[in-house]
C-alpha cells in the first residue's frame, strides 16, 4: 500500500473521523455516526482504497 492522503487530508479525516464516533458514542446522531471508523483508518494508514480506482493522490508524491 503506498500513502496516498496527505497531510491535510488526513487532518481532515481524523477530525471528522472522531467526532462521527463520539456523536455517535453520546447518542446524539444514533448509529450511523460509527462510520467514522472508516476516516480514521484511513488517515490512520495514510491510505485511502478508493483514491486509486478514482486516480487520486493528495499526497503530494507520485
Amino acid at each position: 500500500m503506498k500513502c496516498n492522503v496527505g497531510k491535510a487530508d488526513r487532518a481532515i479525516r481524523i477530525i471528522v473521523g472522531l467526532a462521527l464516533i463520539g456523536l455517535a458514542a453520546t447518542g446524539t446522531i444514533g448509529m450511523w455516526g460509527w462510520i467514522g471508523v472508516i476516516p480514521v483508518l484511513t488517515g490512520a494508514f495514510r491510505f485511502c482504497p478508493a483514491y486509486p480506482l478514482l486516480g487520486i493522490n493528495t499526497n503530494g508524491k507520485p
